[in-house]
């Protein structure tokens, strides 16, 4: 049970070290209003026609009496727009990476570089669009078994007394590690380290991961968290990545951050990775 407590103690010291990189914090926040003005069109839109959506997909009952009609059609409305709010949070994270990788992979190296001994960040050597592929492709993968979950969860939701209460909280759970994936992923991926292993490594260590992505995860349900804390995240599960592969995390690293270059600079500006 130690290690619930050690994942939450990252994420607190992710949210810190934004804390006092504050302009690495500033730009750390586009990608998740970007993302979150897509959702809330998205959810909004869905509120709007999603009761005209359930209708033309039930055209079979369009001769039920009332009241079972309008119940069963508001029944179903609900229950589209329900797992519509699930998926947005449970996609929000890796969208938001996917917009913001060079965002986020800039931001992963500076606390890297901020916490090794050695002042070292490692790198991936690639090209920024294959970066972006493997990043769309892991974070499909991750959304599918997500969904999967998502499905089988609301299912079990209408198990009586255990749906209403042990339900939900594994729902937290399973939420906590899919989101603890997608945000380590960002120090991993640069170290080389394919999705198959990256699970593996989260797996061999739950009570860890959950206690980082648990919180978080019931965080991101209140509006607007969620765009605010992802820095922060970001930066807790690149120091959360260095302890799953045992790398030294130097106390107290702590750089200036007028000291350091504004994040991220112009694309035309920025390294390649291979450097």
């Amino acid at each position: 049970m130690r290690d619930l407590g050690t994942g939450f103690r990252y994420l607190l010291k992710g949210q810190r070290w934004v804390a006092r990189h504050g302009r690495s914090y500033g730009f750390g926040l586009l990608p998740g209003l970007i993302t979150l003005v897509l959702y809330a069109a998205a959810l909004v839109a869905l509120a709007l026609w999603g009761e005209d959506l359930v209708g033309w997909a039930t055209p079979f009952a369009d001769d039920w009496s009332r009241p079972w009609l309008g119940l069963f059609r508001g029944f179903l409305t609900a229950v589209l727009f329900a797992l519509g709010l699930l998926l947005s949070v449970v996609t929000f994270t890796a969208v938001t990476l996917l917009i913001g990788q060079p965002f986020y992979e800039n931001l992963s190296e500076r606390v890297d570089r901020d916490v090794s001994p050695d002042g070292h960040a490692p790198e991936s050597g690639l090209p920024l669009w294959r970066e972006l592929w493997i990043s769309a492709r892991d974070s499909l993968r991750i959304v599918v078994r997500a969904a999967l979950w998502g499905v089988l969860l609301f299912a079990c939701g209408f198990i009586p007394v255990a749906g209403q209460t042990v339900v939900p909280v594994i729902g937290f759970f399973v939420t906590g590690f899919f989101l603890t994936e997608e945000l380590t992923a960002v120090a991993l991926q640069r170290r080389s380290v394919e999705l198959r292993t990256r699970l593996t490594l989260l797996r061999s260590r739950r009570t860890l991961v959950w206690g980082f992505g648990t919180p978080l995860a019931v965080a991101f349900l209140v509006p607007f968290v969620a765009v605010f804390l992802m820095p922060g995240a970001v930066a807790g599960a690149t120091l959360m990545a260095r302890d799953l592969l045992g790398e030294d995390i130097r106390e107290g690293g702590e750089e200036d951050d007028q000291a350091v270059t504004t994040l991220p600079q112009p694309p035309s500006e920025w390294p390649s990775p291979g450097r």
